[in-house]
């Protein structure tokens, strides 16, 4: 754990990548042909490609600051008649210097930080010519706050994400956005960018999303972007044309009734473990009467306690393990073993097969045959990929000479004979190890002895399933989480006799599908199965036991992404109940594999909740009853789980499961959202002191994901 410490501590003391404002003189146009008069507009830039996109750090708010005063000094000379500030290509700016912020060991350094945003960015708003914000790219944080000081803003058509995620990581929008946003576009559309978005899996509204919510005056084509920005600004500056916006409603009931309403929302989703949420709604319910200056001095104090926080720290540490871990696995081979794929085979033609195959097709770029049993199923498959890409095409995002390209890729046959030229086959049929071994056996026929044979399995024995084949070194495990263009893990496992090139493979091709990939030792159910396995059968046993299941689902919020029987259902109680029976074979004695569970599936009842969203009472009246009822209370049943999620994980981390605690917690964050504000599992843990409890030891170091103290 030092090691980390050490990497931890050199990445905060590296040097800023400072984000540069440079500006330039443009002659606005004008319908006389004279010109309008002179326009500075700053172009944030770091000097890199829209790969390392523009945040803001000290020493880049210094140069915005100076170049604001400058064109200050030359406005109240008559020298300039207006002021933009826009973004390098494809970025306007995702916000502060996040990883700069574990560094601060005092609340006075968090309050500076804040000061220092507000200050430099209110000299935009107080400029005396009319000020606008080209906003031409991906845009979050402080890169939508800088915007918001502006008189005006034009959007691009093809912003792809415009938003304020600093509740999804332990903070609020701390620049002006809790003050400005409301003011500008009304309490409930600010409450969907600030709450809302954030917390459901920190969702981003596109630049067509955000014009409609209203925080652009325009929305204009990406090809002539700044060309027809810098024409608006003209005719509004010339006033040839007036800007009408809405008024702001700011009835105090209606108002209250929308922070009342995000309230609920939040307690829904964290049940009050994440601060940052609820300390936002406070600030946008109280900017309906504050002046800007109480606005702003109420974020920096927000901002001065936050970031002084261990649920910041936890979700700092989380936004690390996504950005950075993320694209350098542990234990991954040397790259350039991995062979090339230029063709791909899918056994299984059913839901999960097909949304593989759509996304082999998509990311990969080469053909794809899909099979199964008989000719209906392998139409549906190939049907299923049809209509997907033709919703895709519906939408814009894809043009019809793509759309008709992919379906050119992507076919079905009843044989597997068209595997022969594969060089990656991936299988998605039954759950059962017999199924498996069958298939493997007639696919190895067809094949060549290179040829990678990867399984979907989310249980099963990879060693087990390569044993009877000619070449088990080139079987390798590639488990997908549903629904696979959604979620963002991709477990890929290694047997016993798979051989590097195999899995550097698996690896290149991982990553090509934009996944992020994690090695995983072969052990039953892999990582985050396992952990859920545990967590979902403890939840099972203490409704067993007698607690109402209503407790049991409550008493979650704020420490997984849903209760533990909507998720249940949401994987299906016959797929859970499996991957339970799965762990009970292997670990009897941790494992419970819940007889009511098993009544469910056999009944083939779908879900515990119905189509109101709540759960039916009917399904559990057919519960099994204890003779001696033991009733938990909601904290009684939290620690509980969380005792058994904390000695599976100390007890993965003893059998090597994974390289390190960051894994495992990369893994419950991609693969199944579990939340940031608490850094997926090992910092919760840890933090509660539940890890020291069950297994005598924390998991990171302190410090890793919380404040160093």
């Amino acid at each position: 754990m030092s090691d980390n410490q050490t990497q931890s501590s050199a990445e905060n003391a590296r040097a800023e990548v400072v984000t540069h404002a440079l500006s330039q003189d443009i002659t606005l146009p004008s319908t006389d042909g004279k010109g309008a008069g002179t326009f500075v507009l700053v172009t944030l830039d770091n000097g890199f490609d829209h790969t390392k996109p523009n945040s803001f750090g000290p020493q880049g708010l210094a140069e915005l600051e100076k170049a604001v005063d400058a064109a200050a000094e030359r406005a109240a000379k008559g020298e300039i008649v207006g002021f933009g500030v826009t973004g390098k290509p494809f970025i306007m700016a995702v916000g502060a210097d996040l990883m700069a912020l574990p560094s601060i060991t005092d609340r006075e350094q968090a309050v500076d930080i804040a000061e220092q945003g507000h200050r430099v960015f209110s000299k935009i708003a107080d400029l005396d010519v009319p000020t606008f914000a080209f906003v031409n790219g991906a845009s979050m944080g402080g890169g939508v706050e800088i915007g918001l000081y502006c008189d005006y803003r034009t959007m691009s058509a093809d912003v792809p994400a415009y938003s304020l995620p600093e509740c999804f990581l332990g903070l609020v929008p701390g620049w002006g956005g809790t003050y400005l946003l409301p003011n500008l576009i009304g309490v409930e559309n600010a409450l969907q960018l600030i709450i809302t978005n954030p917390l459901s899996n920190n969702k981003m509204a596109t630049g067509a999303q955000a014009f409609k919510l209203g925080v652009a005056d325009e929305l204009l084509a990406p090809v002539t972007f700044l060309e027809d920005s810098l024409a608006f600004a003209a005719a509004v500056i010339s006033g040839e044309k007036k800007v009408e916006r809405p008024e702001v409603n700011k009835d105090e009931a209606a108002w209250k009734a929308a922070c009342d309403k995000a309230r609920a929302f939040t307690m829904q989703k964290t049940g009050g473990a994440a601060p940052a949420p609820l300390r936002a709604i406070d600030l946008v319910e109280a900017a309906r009467t504050n002046t800007r200056a109480q606005g702003f001095a109420g974020e920096d104090q927000a901002l001065g306690d936050l970031i002084m926080s261990d649920e910041l720290r936890a979700g700092l540490y989380a936004f690390n393990l996504v950005q950075k871990r993320a694209k350098r696995p542990a234990g991954a081979p040397d790259k350039a073993l991995a062979r090339k794929v230029t063709k791909v085979g899918v056994v299984g033609a059913g839901l999960m097969a097909s949304q593989m195959a759509l996304l082999f097709i998509r990311r990969l770029d080469v053909p794809v045959i899909m099979t199964d049993l008989d000719q209906a199923r392998v139409d549906k498959g190939v049907g299923y990929v049809h209509d997907e890409i033709d919703k895709l095409l519906a939408k814009g995002r894809i043009s019809q000479d793509k759309a008709n390209r992919l379906k050119g890729l992507i076919t079905g046959s009843t044989s597997k004979d068209g595997f022969a030229d594969a060089d990656f086959v991936i299988e998605a049929v039954f759950e059962e190890m017999g199924v498996k071994k069958s298939v493997w056996a007639e696919v190895e026929q067809i094949v060549t002895p290179e040829c990678v044979l990867a399984t979907n399995t989310s249980s099963l024995s990879i060693t087990e399933m390569a044993a009877d084949l000619k070449h088990p070194e080139r079987v390798v495990g590639f488990h997908f989480f549903n629904p696979v263009a959604v979620m963002p893990l991709l477990e890929i496992i290694r047997g016993e006799k798979t051989d590097d090139a195999t899995l550097a493979t698996a690896f290149a091709t991982g990553k090509s599908l934009k996944k992020t990939c994690i090695l995983v030792k072969n052990s039953p159910s892999f990582v985050v199965n396992r952990l859920l396995g545990r967590f979902m059968g403890e939840a099972g046993k203490i409704v067993d036991e007698g607690t109402p299941v209503e407790v049991v689902e409550k008493a979650f919020a704020g420490v997984t992404p849903m209760p533990p029987f909507m998720l249940i259902s949401l994987v299906g109680p016959a797929i859970a109940l499996h991957n339970s029976e799965t762990l009970h074979g292997a670990f009897p004695e941790r494992f419970y594999v819940s007889p009511n569970l098993a009544k469910v599936v056999e009944e083939k009842i779908p879900s515990f909740y119905g189509a109101d969203g709540k759960l039916d009472d009917s399904i559990f009246e057919k519960f099994s009853k204890p003779a001696d009822a033991k009733v938990l209370s909601e904290e009684q049943v939290r620690e509980q789980a969380l005792s058994a999620l904390a000695d599976e994980t100390r007890r993965m981390l003893d059998e090597e499961v994974v390289a390190a605690p960051m894994d495992i917690d990369l893994a419950m964050i991609t693969g199944a959202g579990f939340p940031f504000w608490n850094g997926g599992v090992t910092p919760l843990l840890d933090r509660t002191g539940i890890a020291e409890k069950v297994t005598g030891q924390r998991f990171l170091p302190k410090g890793a994901a919380s404040v160093a103290r």
